[in-house]
């Protein structure tokens, strides 16, 4: 029996969802939603400053760009002048180490994580430190009353569930949880956004061949400036070493080998092992993602693969020890440095990461470190600003903290707060003060700030 043809073409511009009832399958004090450097900051920070946390994260590991991009350089930036943060974010270097997960950095006095072994290292930290796990689950709505959060929903194989917690810290990078409850955020337009990455590593590299390649052609920061790249340093840093790439895609280029108008392969590598693995290489940079919409991190992660690939090949030919290497994986995820931001209580600038800004709600220091729109300027020489706890509150949403790259600011000082050692700064900020609200009985925006402060003393994180 022939089935009637419908011919009406017009295709529906929208549906409507059956209204439903949804369980409540957890409540707890403090709910972290995001696990990457802040949010599992701030579940630790909170977990041990007394709350019951819960740490929710939407893929099958904790550790965010750390384990699920790659981006295993965590403190490059250090060197023997640095006046570095404390806390749990130099917590997770050292154990990291502790637990053979780290590795000598090529330029700087740091360890580079192991991105896979630290996925291993988070579960312990969650689990010593009493904090619920829930994995697998992706926040796609949140529930406010009265303009207080109450609380998110998720979504994952058990379908549709919700989740009640007192106090929400939101460290999902994009701001997902600030922006759906209703806060004030902003995004700059995709043409202006910092470049996303897919970030690889080889194996099979020939450790002693690459080793004397890189010492007989020593890369600077200076190198840094060329083809696309424009860097603005403050000189202090141009003789610097830096293991930087370009000059074997520059050949795979004039060969054919690249095309002649992929101009951006250039940046560095992370670490070698004894074993001859290369990782944490950081040459592909793809401009105009948006980390919040589907379609461009579709785009990002296909041609991002694509561009890894021509990188992988333009190393066998063109650099010494590679010539027998291989791909050794992908990142699980793209690398999205700039997407929303809130607009807190306090918006940090440009002059409060150029020049030592000080802040009597200081919940944690980082050094002078600025990467990002074309800036390089490395710590160096002892400078540092403070992270005010001001830039975590969004205006709009009672009982909310925002932690990571997502905090107030503008385009320079996100360039220093993005990195991930800060982001961990603003996470244990933002875990301190959520507990010590439930404590005091009052908003997050009403804490008393000196009460979080020796909080985070006794955590071990410098404030001043």
């Amino acid at each position: 029996m022939a089935h009637p043809v419908n011919r009406d073409k017009r295709v529906p511009t929208s549906i409507q969802e059956p209204s439903r009832q949804i369980d409540v399958i957890h409540e707890c004090e403090v709910l972290v939603v995001g696990s990457g450097p802040a949010g599992l900051a701030a579940a630790l920070a909170a977990a041990r400053a007394g709350a019951q946390t819960t740490l929710l994260e939407r893929y099958g590991c904790f550790g965010g760009n750390i384990t699920q991009v790659g981006v295993e350089g965590f403190a490059w930036y250090r060197h023997e002048q640095t006046v570095d943060c404390e806390g749990i974010g130099v917590e997770f270097e050292e154990r990291a180490k502790q637990m053979g997960a780290a590795q000598p950095e090529p330029q700087s006095n740091s360890h580079a994580l192991d991105g896979e072994a630290f996925k291993y290292v988070a579960d312990r930290l969650v689990i010593e430190a009493g904090i619920t796990p829930l994995l697998h689950r992706l926040m796609v709505a949140t529930i406010v009353e009265d303009g207080v959060i109450r609380g998110v929903i998720v979504e994952s194989k058990a379908g549709r569930e919700a989740i009640l917690a007192q106090r929400v810290i939101d460290g999902t990078g994009d701001a997902d949880v600030a922006a759906r409850a209703g806060a004030l955020v902003h995004k700059a337009p995709r043409e202006e956004l910092m470049a996303a990455s897919v970030m690889f590593s080889m194996s099979g590299v020939n450790k002693q061949a690459f080793i004397e390649h890189i010492k007989a052609d020593p890369q600077t920061y200076a190198d840094w400036a060329g083809g696309e790249w424009t860097i603005e340093t403050t000189g202090k840093e141009d003789e610097l070493f830096s293991p930087f790439l370009r000059k074997p895609f520059d050949q795979a280029r004039a060969a054919g080998l690249v095309p002649a108008d992929l101009q951006t392969l250039a940046g560095t590598w992370g670490a070698i092992s004894d074993q001859g693995d290369l990782t944490y290489l950081n040459v592909v940079h793809l401009p105009e993602i948006d980390g919040t919409d589907p379609n461009d991190l579709t785009r990002g992660e296909m041609e991002g693969r694509h561009q890894a690939m021509l990188a992988v090949q333009a190393l066998r030919d063109y650099t010494p020890g590679c010539e027998q290497a291989k791909l050794r994986n992908f990142g699980m995820t793209l690398g999205i440095r700039d997407t929303r931001k809130i607009d807190a209580q306090y918006n940090m600038t440009a002059h409060d990461v150029r020049e030592q800004g000080r802040f009597e709600d200081s919940i944690g220091i980082f050094p002078e470190f600025i990467d990002g729109y074309g800036i390089l300027i490395l710590p160096t020489t002892g400078r540092y600003f403070h992270v005010p706890y001001r830039s975590m509150l969004p205006k709009g949403v009672k009982h909310l903290l925002v932690a990571g790259r997502s905090i107030g600011g503008d385009r320079d000082s996100h360039a220093a707060v993005r990195n991930m050692m800060c982001c961990a700064v603003s996470g244990q900020g933002a875990g301190v003060a959520a507990a010590v609200s439930l404590r005091q009985g009052c908003d997050v925006s009403d804490v008393d700030i000196k009460a979080v402060q020796k909080a985070l003393r006794a955590q071990g994180a410098r404030i001043h």
